[in-house]
């Protein structure tokens, strides 16, 4: 069975498939896909460029015979895969860059042996459309925002939470100059589709526990539309007693090269006094990593912070479970309020 679908049909069947396939490059892929998708190729990236070439530069009858050469080759091995992991009936969504030669030609095979296929129509692009849009008009608006210094524990504390995005984990950064210290980032793209996938799944009318960001965060930015609600969402300022926070980034410095380290003093000399930089420095070079987060604490990251105009509440994360069970009994009036007001 093979079934060609719109977006919005894609996406409210997307729960259903057993597989997703992206059957685009795996360059393709890795800039961005739509999540749980995996990659079985139609053309791999060297194959991919060829035919292109070809369709470009020389004749596109010969592109589409060596690109169907191609991808017969691909999809033998490809089988061998799918057919162990998905028994056969299986429901199968299949997307390619434009829903074109790639998808529908794995498509065919596919059902072709029994599987129930879902081809997207238009393929990733369509997706995108979607997407952007989705986040340009989110529906999702009440919030409690968590604020507060670097190392306070807001993170944490969103591991713990019922109804909890963790913006700065779908980011891969820590919001900071020495936020990248987890490592790459994904493109704006990629980071967009996490939203998409996070929001799309989650109840419109529920609390939603999240972090207070800047727009930017390393190299990827926060909708528009996301931000602006943050900002007239419920706030609360989580404090923590500076040697807890000292302890909990710890766990980032460790990480920290000497280039990354060095550059990333550079970076924050506008923001920090002289004397501080040379002892943080002097500190690092100790291997006192413990003086080093906390010179860094009290003479650059809480000088930098921005508290907002309004604080809804100030919670002492002194102590984790006590904490959690505050901001749940917090979670649980704001839902009882609202169940309140539309009974009304």
């Amino acid at each position: 069975m093979l079934i060609e679908i719109g977006i919005d049909e894609f996406i409210s069947k997307k729960p259903e498939f057993n597989l997703l396939i992206d059957a685009r490059s795996p360059k393709e892929f890795a800039e961005s896909h739509i999540a749980q998708s995996q990659n079985f190729y139609a053309l791999n990236d060297a194959q991919h460029q060829e035919v292109g070439t070809l369709y470009k530069q020389i004749s596109r009858n010969d592109a589409k015979a060596l690109g169907a050469q191609y991808i017969c080759q691909n999809v033998a091995l490809h089988i061998q895969e799918i057919y162990k992991n998905y028994k056969i009936g299986s429901k199968i969504g299949i997307y390619c860059a434009k829903g074109g030669l790639r998808s529908s030609s794995i498509a065919l095979i596919l059902s072709n042996i029994g599987y129930q296929v879902y081809r997207l129509i238009g393929g990733y692009k369509s997706y995108r459309f979607f997407a952007i849009s989705y986040l340009e008009n989110l529906p999702h608006k009440n919030f409690i925002v968590l604020g507060g210094n670097t190392g306070c524990g807001k993170s944490e504390l969103l591991q713990d939470l019922p109804n909890a995005i963790d913006l700065e984990k779908m980011a891969n950064h820590l919001g900071s100059t020495f936020g990248s210290i987890k490592g790459e980032q994904p493109n704006q793209k990629e980071f967009q589709n996490r939203l998409v996938e996070i929001f799309s799944t989650t109840d419109v009318n529920a609390y939603i526990f999240i972090e207070g960001e800047s727009v930017r965060m390393g190299k990827v930015m926060l909708p528009s539309k996301l931000h602006d609600a943050m900002k007239e969402s419920f706030r609360v300022e989580i404090t923590a007693p500076l040697s807890q926070r000292v302890e909990r980034i710890l766990k980032d410095y460790y990480a920290i090269t000497p280039d990354f380290f060095y550059s990333s003093m550079e970076t924050i000399t506008p923001y920090i006094k002289k004397s501080s930089k040379e002892e943080a420095i002097i500190a690092y070079e100790k291997g006192d990593l413990a003086s080093v987060a906390e010179i860094l604490l009290v003479d650059y990251y809480d000088v930098v912070y921005k508290k907002p105009k309004r604080v809804d509440r100030v919670i002492e994360n002194d102590e984790h479970t006590q904490t959690i069970e505050v901001l749940k009994a917090l979670h649980v009036s704001f839902k009882s309020c609202a169940y309140d007001s539309a009974s009304d």
